[in-house]
């Protein structure tokens, strides 16, 4: 299993956020852009917005889980920023794993789906 690399530098969540698709939802926004480097790497903000520093790091962490669910079927080459919205730290997981499928599967991020059936008709 691939080990999910985070988004560090300022640099890259600006050029995710000016030059990258935005998928908007109630729980999160999602901003996805190709990169040059063969991995896909994942940032995740919250601002102040959402409450104190309790509530921000749920919701890190709620859509982190989400997010880990996804990552097998996410193809390589994207930068992927989620910002997560005020319902982000009252909802469980597996409701931000849906919507985060539906922005994925939007920006055409999302693939293997057919592998994944067959694993399932083998199991």
């Amino acid at each position: 299993m691939e080990k999910i690399v985070s988004l560090c530098r300022n640099n890259d969540f600006r050029l995710a956020y000016t030059k990258g698709k935005s998928f908007v939802g109630p729980l999160s926004v999602t901003y996805v852009r190709k990169n040059r480097l063969g991995i896909t790497r994942v940032g995740i903000t919250t601002s102040k917005k959402i409450g104190n520093a309790v509530m921000r790091n749920r919701s890190r962490r709620v859509i982190r889980e989400a997010f880990r669910q996804l990552f097998p079927r996410v193809g390589p080459g994207y930068d992927l920023v989620f910002v997560a919205r005020g319902k982000t730290p009252h909802k469980k997981s597996t409701e931000v794993k849906k919507q985060l499928e539906k922005q994925l599967s939007a920006a055409g991020v999302l693939t293997r789906r057919e592998a994944e059936k067959k694993e399932r008709e083998l199991s």
